[in-house]
């Protein structure tokens, strides 16, 4: 099975079935990844609905224009989903959009691709760029981040106890010999980390860390959240697939401050509906059901969470 078939996407027919309410609408997948939210997407619409979609990777976008070359309805750009107003602008789109899902983190043929950088279970140049391109690489990175900034980092993006710890060696490591493979610092890692949790590799949240911070995801998903409300038609939907707990942390408490409005100082008068918000939520979060789990493991920590422009 190539890399490009072996993506399995998770919460598809949720996603679809949250996230399509017209079917001649212009809709946004915010992360193409190998097209399975796309594909699905285009399965529900009309002759007079279409699909945007945004992927900051080469492959992807490679992928998605081979796909979809004789698709009328499809069109693909590269960049973040963080851009998807100037997109949507550009196309006279602006506050007409029916439907914006957001799929974050890293595909399965980026993870399983051991020269992306991505794993730390094969050996392969420490890159972790969504676009090799663009930007510092995790290796170019790591060679000259002071010991503070690295642990920083892997205790911000990663939730990491021991990230001094890991810092510290890191950087004697690094002194060393430069440290350009995955194995190699998942190695460094490992040895540094005193207590290893069952069932998980000491390095997976020093490497979301690292992932996440080269790749400026927690920005671009701030942004991609204020750029889907302003391009969202009324009654138009937002559909965010997290992986982790700052992901979801990020998009739970955005939701929340745009169904409430803006926050009005005490014993002030409120004047007609400025204080309104921007959005209602539509129904509860959604997790996968136990076959998608037991199906595809990597699913397991997924949560999708729905809201409406009003």
């Amino acid at each position: 099975m190539s890399v490009a078939m072996s993506h399995e996407t998770v919460l598809l027919k949720e996603a679809v079935d949250a996230l399509v309410w017209d079917d001649a609408g212009i809709y946004i997948d915010g992360t193409y990844g190998r097209g399975g939210h796309t594909a699905a997407l285009l399965g529900r619409l009309s002759s007079q609905g279409c699909v945007l979609a945004i992927d900051k990777d080469p492959e992807a976008i490679d992928d998605a224009r081979r796909r979809w070359a004789d698709e009328g309805r499809f069109d693909i750009e590269s960049g973040s989903f963080a851009q998807m107003d100037e997109f949507s602008e550009a196309r006279g789109w602006a506050g007409a959009v029916s439907g914006v899902l957001l799929d974050l983190g890293v595909s399965s043929p980026q993870l399983d691709d051991a020269q992306r950088g991505f794993s730390f279970l094969k050996s392969g140049r420490l890159d972790m760029r969504m676009n090799p391109e663009v930007g510092q690489s995790a290796a170019q990175w790591l060679a000259q981040a002071p010991e503070k900034e690295i642990a920083d980092v892997i205790y911000q993006y990663g939730d990491e106890r021991f990230s001094r710890r890991i810092a510290r060696a890191i950087v004697r490591e690094r002194e060393l010999d430069p440290i350009k493979d995955t194995l190699r610092l998942a190695e460094i890692i490992a040895d540094a980390v005193p207590k290893h949790e069952k069932g998980k590799h000491p390095a997976t949240r020093s490497f979301q860390a690292i992932r996440i911070f080269i790749n400026e995801e927690l920005d671009d998903l701030q942004k991609g959240l204020e750029a889907a409300v302003s391009v969202l038609a009324k009654g138009g939907r937002l559909a965010v697939i997290s992986f982790h707990s700052l992901e979801d942390r990020i998009v739970k408490r955005f939701m929340r401050r745009e169904t409430q409005g803006e926050p009005v100082p005490r014993r002030l008068p409120v004047p007609g509906a400025a204080a309104a918000g921007r959005l209602k939520l539509v129904g509860k979060a959604i997790r996968p059901g136990e076959d998608e789990v037991a199906a595809n493991p990597r699913a397991r920590s997924a949560i999708m969470r729905v809201a409406e422009r009003l």
